[in-house]
């Protein structure tokens, strides 16, 4: 990577609303938004990479670093080249990487962190909700087990939440992801929109 690309990071649980969200802020100008789970769900699952991927999505398990910088890497220098995200001018919203301390360590020289926001739900049995939902929806058959989203909440809990000390508490904006969607994009807006200046 040439540059480092200012950044916001979505950041929250699984069924907190970070890819409702980050769709949503992508579709206004200055944001470009990057989700790593569109990122794997596209991927051809027939190749050497596809295959590893779904060793460990299958299982409710985080994908090693390794692919998945492989792959966010591969997906951003393409869609540079095409002109969809135009770093010079738009901030880049992720959701779903970094992952963890250590993907964020790898990543300090690709990404500026400007902002942090955490969709928050302490209401476990509405993430439960949330994610059966979607996969019927979605047709996710990664959200479709309790037995795969207890494991995806207790990796989140464990390995992801650390990431808010990583960043520090300045560039942290916490957000309840229990309020109508429409809400939660005003308080995202109100803290991202000056970000552009």
């Amino acid at each position: 990577m040439d540059q480092k690309y200012r950044t916001i990071l979505l950041f929250g649980a699984p069924g907190t609303g970070k890819g409702t969200q980050g769709h949503a802020l992508g579709e206004l100008p200055g944001f470009y938004h990057c989700a790593c789970g569109d990122v794997f769900r596209s991927i051809d699952t027939s190749t050497e990479l596809g295959q590893a991927f779904l060793q460990y999505s299958s299982k409710g398990q985080l994908v090693p670093d390794e692919i998945t910088l492989r792959l966010w890497k591969a997906r951003i220098k393409h869609r540079v080249k095409s002109r969809d995200f135009r770093p010079e001018q738009d901030i880049l919203v992720l959701d779903g990487i970094p992952r963890d301390v250590n993907q964020a360590r790898l990543m300090k020289d690709m990404i500026d962190v400007l902002k942090v926001f955490h969709l928050t739900c302490p209401d476990r049995e509405q993430l439960f909700s949330r994610l059966r939902s979607r996969a019927l929806r979605d047709n996710r058959i990664d959200d479709a087990s309790n037995t795969v989203i207890e494991k995806r909440l207790a990796t989140y809990d464990s390995i992801s939440k650390p990431l808010m000390g990583y960043y520090g508490e300045d560039r942290i904006c916490h957000i309840n992801a229990l309020q109508h969607p429409a809400k939660v994009m005003h308080d995202l807006l109100q803290e991202a929109v000056p970000l552009l200046d």
